[in-house]
């Protein structure tokens, strides 16, 4: 009958990887040898560490999950046969992997790395966002060094292998813990992980074959774009160590607020006041609006306090498609605080006229209807 390795870790068929890990890692915390010497321990070491070995190798899992066994068929040891001086053998490279014992050399990093990239906030008014506009804006990064053209190095003189690490680029170190020997690696710290030094660096850029410095550019920026969106410009951020390829300039802009209008996405929004008299009767506003000037809004006849005029295609463009918003217009019915004796005559003669309107209390969940107070002026004026 073949193995139960799924049970051996206690693990369901299922289980990834990390699952498959996490297992392993926890028996092996009790039955690993340093930690426990009872020859039943080491026993239970040997078969979870043979279950983790097979379960971990897709080749082999695949065998089990067809019901058959890895390890009897020559895929690997038997839970008996592991040889080596510390009795676990190759199997002892898997428990190493997780304690730090026999790690892989990651080795060095290199000294030409690519830049990192940049960011730089610009402050635009609508009309800018709405058509569009070309700056020339100052920016501050890491530029290749024009002395030693990005190699770090002064005159003709070369990098030479670091003696710390004799060009691994790292150092190793050996603890002992209680599950054993625990090694440790870590970037070399004469040469930071690159393998080599510079005994003669460049005196401008210090060997990093970079210097900062402030310089001017062109930015393009397209016709509707917002608040917070970001314009990139490749390969215009900082260089990298030891002159690598820059990264990339990003442009994020900031939407200053306007005078008259609010934006939402592409459509904007405004408010116009009307008197009661206009409102009633209908009248004409015109407004400046950001890209079609001057613009007339008609406000017909009894229109009431809060409608909204929309004029179609009068907003925003779309950044990619140009395919214009629309304009929101808001109307504020405004009733006059002050009137003459000459005003206060006529209202009071045109409330005669209508004397059959009175103020009425409603219920608040009671629907409006019959029509506002305009709508009845616009009956008055139309003679019906």
């Amino acid at each position: 009958m073949a193995r139960d390795y799924y049970g051996l870790l206690g693990v369901d068929k299922g289980a990834t990887d990390t699952e498959l890990k996490r297992a392993y890692r926890k028996l092996a915390r009790t039955y690993h040898p340093d930690v426990n010497p009872d020859e039943a321990a080491q026993a239970k070491f040997k078969e979870i560490t043979a279950a983790y070995e097979v379960l971990s190798d897709p080749e082999k899992r695949r065998i089990v999950d067809l019901g058959g066994d890895p390890l009897e068929s020559g895929g690997g040891n038997g839970f008996g046969g592991f040889g080596g001086a510390s009795g676990f053998g190759g199997l002892g490279d898997v428990f190493e992997a997780f304690f730090g014992g026999g790690a892989a050399s990651r080795g060095p990093t290199g000294r030409v790395r690519p830049g990192s990239d940049s960011l730089l906030r610009m402050r635009l008014d609508l009309t800018e966002c709405a058509t569009g506009v070309t700056k020339r804006v100052t920016v501050d990064t890491a530029v290749l060094c024009d002395r030693c053209q990005g190699r770090g190095t002064h005159g003709d003189s070369a990098p030479a292998t670091c003696d710390t690490c004799h060009g691994r680029g790292e150092v190793q170190s050996v603890q002992r813990s209680l599950l054993g020997q625990v090694m440790t690696s870590r970037p070399c710290p004469t040469c930071r992980g690159v393998g080599e030094v510079i005994p003669d660096p460049c005196h401008q850029c210090g060997g990093d074959g970079r210097v900062r410095a402030r310089r001017e550019i062109s930015v393009k920026i397209p016709a509707g774009v917002g608040d917070g969106m970001r314009v990139r410009l490749a390969a215009q951020g900082e260089v990298g160590p030891g002159g690598g390829p820059a990264g990339d300039l990003y442009v994020e802009v900031h939407e200053q607020p306007h005078e008259i209008f609010a934006r939402d996405g592409d459509d904007l929004h405004c408010h116009i006041s009307v008197p009661m008299v206009d409102a009633a009767l209908g009248t004409t506003v015109t407004v400046d609006a950001i890209l079609d000037g001057a613009t007339d809004i008609t406000i017909p006849a009894g229109t009431q306090p809060g409608a909204t005029i929309v004029l179609r295609g009068h907003g925003m463009p779309q950044v990619r498609t140009g395919v214009r918003g629309d304009l929101h217009a808001h109307i504020e019915v405004v009733v006059p605080e002050r009137l003459d004796n000459h005003d206060t005559e006529l209202l009071r003669k045109f409330k005669e006229h209508r004397d059959r309107e009175t103020a009425e209390v409603r219920s608040a969940n009671t629907p409006h209807s019959g029509g506002g107070l305009f709508s009845r002026l616009r009956e008055t004026f139309s003679g019906r």
